[in-house]
Order: structure tokens, then sequence, then C-alpha cells
């Protein structure tokens, strides 16, 4: 059985701990968490969940990254994907400096607004390095484009391109870079006079308020972006984005253990999805009734109603039409739930397949990471596909 060294979660929250001159006791007195869980999630006992990890950072008022570690710079750059976050980084900085004459050619603003949904269409297949290397000319040609010759369809273009850049840097880890991303999507948004996109990026900065732990502001910004899409009226468009806010609304309402709220939600979702079907083409939000079901699922993970949560799980059934990233995030929230009720081996069935649908995704995402390091302790003889997930993620 292979042992864990000193690069996981627990050992940053005894880091952090330490360095805010707290002993565990007094850190556990100030968590919705006790001190034997504190105690083992620091020794490498239990895994670090994202919402103990989200009220540790609050608690401690750091960012949830430096407990979490990210982003995991030795696998990126095994990866060779670290050397293609700075191209973006330069990129996102081009927005208010107008036509570029140094560009040669430009696409045609069809070619370019094509580019940019085939992008969002790679990312949700979760092919981040062939995104991530095409991305930054892209947004260098759209700024270029949308300020020689503005019009509503190269804003929105523009606007959604910064919101690949948001779903890429995320996935990597890269959450500063993110925070950057979402402020230029607004901007372009906001350009496009566009109601149904700046209410996606309302969407998308809740989601980052979800991941830090400030349910109130995330719920806020829920409200907003519903304030937002309602000035578009009831058309089809705005009915999905609508819903999706109602589901991002109903996993932040679990986090923090308010199932009414998460009801309401859900149910409200579940009438928008039942009255247009499925909508995953709208703004690639994979909005409809299989979403509705995924999100509720994820929501019993979250309140730790893990016997709930695999229940509904063993029902789901998978669209064909399912983004791939979509699926690869239902594994792993399987794989979570599987592992706390003592079923390993389906927990690491889950990830393997995880792993096959979306290695990039699988590999950076925190939950698996620390799924897979629960795997490691709880089981008295660890089998080699264990032992490769392991070593994969780099533990």
């Amino acid at each position: 059985m292979p042992t864990l060294d000193d690069n996981h979660t627990g050992t940053r929250i005894k880091e952090q701990r330490r360095l805010a001159r707290l002993t565990q006791r007094q850190l556990a007195d100030l968590l919705p968490y006790s001190y034997s869980l504190l105690n083992q999630v620091e020794c490498g006992a239990r895994p670090a969940t994202a919402d103990f990890v989200a009220a540790v950072a609050q608690t401690l008022n750091i960012d949830v990254t430096a407990l979490t570690g990210q982003p995991y710079v030795t696998e990126l750059q095994r990866d060779r994907l670290a050397e293609l976050v700075r191209p973006i980084r330069e990129a996102l900085d081009l927005y208010d400096l107008g036509p570029n004459p140094d560009l040669v050619t430009v696409r045609t603003d069809g070619q370019l607004i094509a580019s940019a949904d085939r992008m969002c269409e790679e990312v949700r297949a979760t092919h981040l390095r062939t995104a991530a290397g095409k991305l930054p000319g892209l947004i260098a040609e759209l700024t270029h484009a949308a300020w020689s010759t503005p019009s509503t369809q190269l804003w929105q273009a523009l606007a959604s391109t910064y919101r690949t850049a948001h779903d890429i840097t995320v996935k990597l880890g890269y959450y500063d870079l993110s925070a950057v991303a979402l402020d230029r999507m607004d901007w372009a948004a906001q350009r496009a006079s566009d109601p149904c996109l700046s209410a996606v990026r309302q969407y998308m900065r809740a989601l980052v308020y979800f991941r830090e732990g400030e349910y109130r502001i995330g719920r806020r910004l829920v409200s907003a972006g519903q304030a937002i899409v309602g000035q578009a009226g009831e058309t089809r468009e705005a009915l999905a984005v609508a819903g999706q806010l109602h589901l991002g609304a109903s996993v932040i309402s679990a986090r923090a253990d308010d199932e009414t709220s998460v009801d309401l939600h859900i149910a409200e979702a579940r009438r928008i999805a039942q009255r247009i079907g499925d909508a995953s083409d709208v703004h690639w939000l994979s909005f409809g009734p299989a979403n509705v079901a995924l999100h509720k699922m994820s929501a019993a993970v979250e309140m730790r109603l893990y016997d709930d949560a695999l229940k509904q799980a063993q029902k789901i059934k998978l669209p064909t039409q399912l983004a791939t990233s979509r699926r690869a995030h239902f594994l792993i929230d399987k794989a979570r739930t599987e592992m706390e009720i003592g079923h390993t081996e389906g927990a690491l069935k889950s990830l393997v397949e995880a792993r096959r649908l979306a290695p990039e995704q699988t590999r950076y995402h925190p939950a698996a990471r620390e799924t897979i390091t629960g795997l490691v302790h709880v089981s008295r003889r660890t089998p080699d596909t264990l032992n490769h997930m392991a070593a994969w993620v780099g533990l």
C-alpha cells in the first residue's frame, strides 16, 4: 500500500493553521465541523471535501488554492499545459487597445464567430490542450475585428471566447486568471447589449463564490442574473439561462445546508426543463432534464446525503448528447459518494471511467484528487489500478 507524501490538502491546512497561530482545537471551534474530522484531515486519514476546504479557507481568511495547492504546477508542466497559460494571460490584456495594426490577416466575421463556437465545443469535449493552444490567437483576432467593425455578433463571439478562457483556466486551477476572464466577458457582453450573456457571467461568478465558501454572495449573484435575464423576455434562450441559474442556486443552497431552497430551485429548474426540453445548445450550458437530475444528485452530495445521492446516481441515464465534461463531473461526484459509503471498488471504477472520458479534466479536478487520496487511505490492499491513479495525479 502506497503512503502519501506531505504534499496534500491536510498538510497545507495544518501549515496555514499554524501560521494563524491556532491549535487544532481552536480552529475546530471556529468551523462548522468537528475537531475529530479536522484531526483526520490534517493527518491524511480523511479526504478534505470541497465544503470543508472552503470553510477552513474562509475562517483563516485565505484563498482556497492555498489549501488545495492549485494550480498543480508539476503535473501541468509534465503535461506541457503550463506553457499554454501565459499566452492566454497576455491575450486577455489586449481588450482595450483597439485594432491591432500588426495583424496581417484576419478571418471573416463568419469564420471568427464559428471558431468561437467550436472553441466552446472543444472545452465541453474536454480537449483542453487543443482549445488552450488556439485560444490566444482567436481572442486577438476577435478583439481586432470587434474594434475595427463593431457588431453585436462579434462582441457576442468575443464574450463567448472570454467565457472559454474562464472555463479553461478554472479547469487548470488558475483561478486568478479565470476572474480576469469573467471581467472581460462582462466588458464584451455589455457592448453586445446581450442580457443572456451577462446573466451567464453572473452564474459563473456565483460559482466562484460557491468554491470560496461565500454562499450569501453566490446567492445574490444568482438573483442578479435572474433580474438581468428577465430583460430578455421568455425566449427559449432566456428560459434556459434562467433554468441554469436555478441549478447553480441549488448547489449553493446545498453547500449552505438549506434543503428547502434546494428543493425550490430544483423544482423551478425542472419546470423550465419540462417546458423547453433539452437546451444544451444554448450558451453551452447543458441545460435540460438530464442536467436537472445531475444537479439534484450533486446537491445531495453537497449535503452529505450519500445514500440518497447514490440511489439517484444509479437511476440517472445520461443522454448521448450530454457534454463529456458534464459526464466526467458526474462520475467524479459518484466516486466521492461511493467512497464515503464504503463502496471503494465502485469509486475506483467511476474514477477510471472519468479518466478515460476526460483525462485532463479528471487529473486536475480537486474532488477527484481528494477521492483518490481517500481511497489510498481506506484500502487495506491497494490494487494496481489505484496505485497508477495515485501516481497519475502526483500523490
